[in-house]
């Protein structure tokens, strides 16, 4: 897999889990979620998703 393929994935994956965490936290709290948290929640998510990336390009041939 390219660099830009998975730098890609990684980007919507951390956008997804950036506005699911908001979300859930204006589910929970009924106020927004502060825009550091929804960093940190994006970030903490790219890690294993690039994690899973690079283990699938092991993987294969």
């Amino acid at each position: 897999m390219k660099l830009w393929q998975k730098l890609l994935i990684t980007l919507v994956a951390m956008l997804i889990a950036s506005f699911v965490a908001g979300r859930l936290w204006l589910l929970a709290f009924d106020v927004a979620l502060p825009s550091y948290l929804a960093g940190v929640s994006g970030g903490l998510a790219a890690i294993p998703v690039w994690e899973l990336l690079r283990w699938i390009d092991r993987k294969q041939p």
